[in-house]
């Protein structure tokens, strides 16, 4: 409980969670190596969670695997140089995202300038509840692109709404039930953003895939 100060949680191994009611100062989860961070402002604080900072500057900074949750609006340059982890927040400040290379990024809110500057690998997406979200967005490397309202589990509305449920389980945020409550009615308001090269990897993946399943069904008959 209380106010955490530089790199909280850095390095942070696979197994170990840490919880913190507070709020926490720049470069919390750097390196993040597979455990779980969930920092949240206490049931008594008056604030509104959502319009307010609860992690500072270049959160997960080089993080490469696990998760963090934080209920609240992040600083300048979250999750650059993420290469794996999860992330759950809600807001950013400006270079969100820049030079990413991996992991995921959910953002309930509003981001600032120059989202995804350099961004060559991994997902995000953002709310874009004021529909202007392209202009802030750095757009020399990554595409976007809505979500379908699929069912199918690998689909990117299945993993989104099972991360922002995540998020109400381990901050009990307010923001995250309302978007739960009335799913049909957000979804459509979310950004993926992907990058181009990146996309473009992963489908000549799957066609390697696909392939060399077909290959296998007429070996096997």
């Amino acid at each position: 409980q209380g106010t955490a100060g530089q790199s909280f949680g850095a390095f942070l191994a696979h197994g170990i969670s840490i919880d913190l009611q507070g709020e926490a100062n720049d470069y919390v989860g750097k390196g993040l190596s597979g455990g779980r961070i969930a920092i949240y402002p206490p049931a008594t604080c008056p604030i509104v969670p959502e319009d307010n900072i609860i992690v500072g500057n270049t959160v997960l900074y080089g993080a490469i695997n696990g998760e963090c949750y934080f209920r609240g609006i992040a600083g300048e340059r979250f999750a650059v140089r993420n290469s794996g982890a999860i992330t759950v927040v809600e807001g950013v400040g400006d270079h969100g995202c820049e030079y990413m290379t991996g992991g995921t990024v959910v953002v309930l809110g509003a981001t600032g300038r120059n989202f995804a500057a350099g961004m060559s690998g991994g997902t995000a997406f953002v709310l874009d509840e004021s529909g202007d979200f392209k202009k802030r967005c750095n757009l020399a490397m990554v595409e976007l692109e809505s979500v379908p309202a699929e069912t199918a589990a690998d689909s990117d509305a299945h993993l989104l709404r099972a991360l922002i449920e995540k998020h109400v389980h381990y901050t009990g945020s307010e923001r995250a039930r309302k978007i739960l409550d009335q799913w049909n009615h957000y979804l459509p308001k979310f950004t993926k953003i992907m990058p181009i090269e990146y996309r473009q990897a992963l489908q000549k993946i799957a066609a390697v895939k696909s392939a060399q399943k077909q290959t296998e069904r007429v070996s096997h008959g």
